[in-house]
Formats: structure tokens, sequence, C-alpha cells
């Protein structure tokens, strides 16, 4: 690769512009310190005057002119960092030191999920971020038709390995994490919520500097980037922006712009998420991490032993059948919740009408606070296959082709030891076989 010294030579010779021996060097030399003095000063009135003695020469100017393409090309970024004076990795550095944050958010969804199904929803959030002791956020989730808002609590508490969500829908969901879980979400939140997390996505891209301006009364700097990678879904587009005090090196605004398409058509989802009201090193009251006690009348949800187990699973494969009056078809069963939800609108079986009767003219949050608790065997089910999941434990399930009639044939199983699974059979029985075993009775499963 050619020196920044022989591109100069290069771009020179190209102009035909004749040179004495050395004097390439020299010129070089005093163009790259000229601009040097230039970043550092900031173009001061004896700068000014130094620039215009500099481009009287027409060899200096083609040289200065050289060093400021080459520059471009090789990421110095001089315009960049002289529009705004703060670098954004420095911002990063000093969020790291934050202790605690206590912040608002807004996330508003619009346009289409689906062909003519409109979509609207907005979520509004106050969260603490503790470095020592977790994250907790009270939600607020506006109706659409200007009804009442409902309410979520969600908590992570890595002391305590869980995670915490207290629903309106009256459940209590606790989830027990493995330690590595926890380590990860520590270390670094993928939550774009997450104020770190979001300077670490724009620091991977390309972005640029918007120069300095006011905002709510403080002077900032600003940065923009429009990387589509930024957000996952289908041929995203995306407008990231973030402004930071130019005193304290930390965030005031963030401002995220994004949308996805969601169907062959070209419908689009649009997200716009705004982070504000930014606390930067409040102090932290322990107690405020305790896990709070189950409200009264709350169904209590999870993945630990108690609640999550094979006997748990039986019972909601059960409740599938009363419900359903079959084994589920999900295209995963880590979305086993909503597919039930969706067949239990168009289920026929006595279960299913009693429900749907005693669930006429009520509220949509009574409609889904009753629906859930009918669900509970279910979404225990559900929380125990992702548990072995998440614990690589090799499972599957067949609830796509085998019925309650199928009483020799694999519905669901999973790896207790290298040399034994652990079926439980269409008809709900369960036994440990070998791994030969079981690719015999796999293998005569209905394709």
């Amino acid at each position: 690769m050619k020196s920044a010294d022989d591109k100069v030579k290069a771009l020179i010779n190209e102009a035909k512009i004749k040179t004495g021996s050395g004097v390439d060097e020299r010129i070089l030399a005093d163009a790259l310190s000229e601009l040097e003095k230039m970043r550092q000063k900031r173009l001061t009135r004896s700068q000014q005057n130094v620039w215009r003695i500099i481009m009287k020469n027409p060899i200096t100017k083609l040289a200065v002119a050289a060093v400021v393409f080459i520059a471009c090309l090789i990421g110095l970024s001089f315009w960049r960092t002289s529009s705004s004076g703060i670098a954004l990795a420095d911002v990063l550095t000093r969020i790291e030191k934050v202790k605690a944050v206590r912040y608002k958010w807004t996330y508003k969804f619009s346009g289409y999920t689906g062909p003519n199904k409109p979509y609207n929803q907005e979520i509004r959030a106050t969260s603490l971020n503790s470095g020592e002791y977790g994250t907790k956020s009270t939600w607020e989730w506006l109706d659409p038709n200007g009804g009442e808002s409902t309410f979520s609590d969600i908590y992570f508490l890595p002391q305590k390995k869980m995670t915490i969500a207290i629903n309106a829908n009256k459940t209590y969901m606790r989830r027990v994490l493995p330690d590595a879980q926890v380590e990860k979400m520590q270390k670094e939140n993928p939550d774009i919520k997450d104020p770190h997390a979001f300077v670490r996505k724009i620091l991977k891209t390309k972005y640029e500097s918007l120069g300095r301006s006011t905002l709510d009364g403080i002077e900032v700097a600003g940065f923009r980037t429009t990387d589509p990678n930024l957000w996952g879904g289908k041929n995203p587009q995306t407008d990231f922006k973030l402004w930071v005090d130019v005193k304290t090196l930390l965030p005031v605004r963030y401002d995220i712009l994004a949308s996805v398409e969601v169907d062959e058509m070209g419908d689009r989802l649009n997200i716009h998420l705004i982070e504000h009201d930014f606390q930067w090193d409040v102090s932290v009251d322990p107690a405020e991490f305790e896990p709070p006690p189950v409200p009264e009348g709350y169904a209590v949800l999870g993945n630990s032993p108690d609640l999550v187990n094979e006997e748990t699973t039986i019972q909601g494969l059960k409740k599938c059948v009363e419900l359903l009056g079959n084994y589920p078809d999900p295209e995963r069963l880590e979305n086993f919740f909503t597919v039930i939800r969706s067949a239990l609108e168009k289920s026929e079986t006595p279960a299913a009408l009693r429900l749907k009767e005693e669930i006429k003219g009520l509220s949509k949050q009574e409609k889904d606070i009753r629906f859930t608790r009918a669900a509970i065997p279910i979404i225990n089910l559900t929380e125990f296959y992702n548990a072995l999941v998440q614990d690589k434990r090799d499972p599957a399930y067949y609830g796509k082709t085998i019925t309650p009639k199928d009483a020799d044939k694999v519905l669901m199983r999973w790896k207790l030891s290298d040399n034994e699974y652990r079926v439980i059979y269409g008809d709900l029985h369960a036994e440990n076989v070998t791994p030969e075993k079981l690719a015999e009775l796999e293998a005569a499963l209905p394709k």
C-alpha cells in the first residue's frame, strides 16, 4: 500500500507540476503541520492568515487539497470531529462510569402487521438501571381507542438470578436465569432501550456528526446513523439520532425511527422510540430491587422447578386437548401461547364454548385475565419447552401430526443424558428410552 507521501506525489505528478528534489516532502510536511494547527486551534484569526499564505502558492494549494483528500480515505475523520469536538467513544467511556441512571422512554408502533391489519400502539415507561442491582421499569400500555391504560412492572435482578414481570392481566411471571445468561445481560444488555447498548450500536456503524445545538436549554452535540443493520426484520429502514451534553459527555436524548416490511405486499410496521429526561448517577435504594410480593389474586407463572416440570407439561398438554380438541400445531413451540389463543377463538369444544360464553360482554382487560387463567397449564408447558431449549437438552415436539389417539407415537422428547431420552407419547404416558429406541420411534412418525 502506498504511503501518504507517495499518494501526494502521484497526485502532483498527474497534475504535471514540476518540483525540485526534496520539495514534495517539505510541502507535504508543511501542509500536514498547518492542518494539525487548524484542528487544535479551531481556525483562529491567526490561523486564517496562515491559511491564506499557504493557499497563495499553487503547489502548496494542491498538496493541501491532496492531504485533505487522503485524510478522508484513510479515516482521519478530520471534518467530522471538528464539527462538534465530541468523540462518541468518549461518550461511551463516560456512560460506563455511571453507577445508576433513571430515564423515560416512549415506544410508538404504527402501520400494518399484515394485509388489511392496521396496528397502532404506544408504550410509555420509566426505567431505573443500576450496574449493581439490575433494572426496574414501569410500562404503561396506552389504549389506541382512548380507553384506560394498562401497566406492567418489569424487573431484572442479577443478584437473585431472576426476572419478574407483574402484568395487567393479573399474572406474576418469574423466571430463574442460568449464570451464563445473567453474566451476559450484565455485561451488555442487548435491549435497544438500554442507554449503554444504544451507544455501542452506533459506534459499530458509519455515523455522522450533527454538530452542536441547544436542546432543552442544554448545549448538545448530535450524532446520526442510518445503518439498516441496527434493526432486525425484513428490509429495515433506520434513522438513529443521539444528542449529548457537551459538558458532561452524557446523553440527553435518543431518537430512533425504524421501519420493517411485514408481508409480501410491502406493508410496513413503523417504530419510533424516544428516550429522554435522563438522571445520571442517581442514588439507589437496594430495597427497590428486592423481589416484590405476589399481589393478591395474581396467578404465578414462570420456569422454576415447582411450576415447570414434566408433570405440569403433561397437564398443559391435557388442557390443550380440553380447550382445542387436539394438540396445537405451532410452527415453533416458542410461539405456543400466541398460537393457542388464535386456535381457541375457532375452537368448538365444550370447554372452549363455556369459556367464550363466560367472557362475553367483559372488557378487553378482563377477557385477557380470564383467558390467561384458563391457559396457565399451557403457558407452563411453553416455559418447560423453552427451558429445555435454553439448557440444550435437544427437545422436539411433534404436535403438528400427533393426536391423542396416537398412543405409541412420540409427542415430545428431550435428552436426559448421552445414553437416555425422556419421551411423552400421544396418549400422554411417559418413559425413558435409549437413543437407538428413540431413533426407531421417530422413524415411524407420520411424514
